[in-house]
């Protein structure tokens, strides 16, 4: 599902040249879910953005479901994440002009799919907003703000759904009615799930955790080794 081969990322900076990330190598099952841990600055979203296809590592490869999107140009990589792809993101970059159910229909319009308001009412339904659809992204709360996002995410089918830190901006209860939702639709769906978190406690909930530190890849276990060790 997801192949990564000795990924390195560096930039050059005024001081030289600064590694972020160092002989990353991975792989991801089909419904396999993936902890990406580590402390601020080791790296993790910058990996997470190169598995996705938002970024491209300076050597090495990836390939997502078959396709080396290490090899595309940015428009092939977009067709990929069109087909293959979700996010849910810190922020929830929903478009403010636009309903909550606009917010989820929108992607799925954008891909063709006649149904698209019907499909985003089941998934806000499926997060519990079913009587917020009609209201925009001011009148929610962060928490739904975020469901809304999880909706999204979901309701385009993808393959792969990627999180990054997705409770980072919410309450430790509203964390994890989220944290349940992405569980509970990774489950239903059969979709991959790659998260980046600094909670252990959602780390342990995945089937593997990659550890990271400094941009190098120190461990990858799965959960019942990480509760042992």
């Amino acid at each position: 599902m997801i192949e990564v081969k000795n990924i390195y990322k560096q930039v050059n900076t005024a001081e030289g040249v600064l590694r972020i990330l160092e002989d990353i190598n991975l792989s991801v099952a089909r419904s396999e879910t993936l902890a990406i841990v580590g402390p601020s600055g080791s790296g993790k979203s910058t990996l997470l953005g190169i598995l996705a296809g938002l970024d491209v590592p300076s050597t090495g490869s990836v390939s997502l479901d078959g396709h080396e999107i290490t090899a595309m140009d940015e428009e092939g990589r977009a067709i990929v994440r069109a087909k293959t792809v979700g996010f849910v993101f810190q922020s929830f970059y929903l478009l403010p002009g636009l309903t909550a159910l606009e917010n989820v229909a929108l992607p799925l319009e954008l891909n063709g799919d006649d149904d698209a308001l019907k499909t985003a009412a089941h998934y806000l339904e499926r997060v519990g907003l079913n009587s917020r659809t009609t209201h925009y992204p001011r009148q929610l709360s962060g928490g739904e703000q975020q469901r809304v996002a999880v909706a999204r995410a979901f309701a385009c089918k993808p393959i792969i759904l990627f999180a990054d830190e997705p409770t980072g901006n919410l309450d430790t209860g509203t964390g994890e009615i989220i944290n349940n939702l992405l569980f509970d639709l990774n489950n239903e769906e059969g979709t991959t799930l790659v998260l980046v978190t600094h909670e252990m406690n959602l780390a342990e909930r995945c089937d593997r955790t990659m550890v990271l530190q400094l941009g190098c890849q120190v461990k990858d276990s799965s959960n019942t080794d990480l509760v042992s060790s």
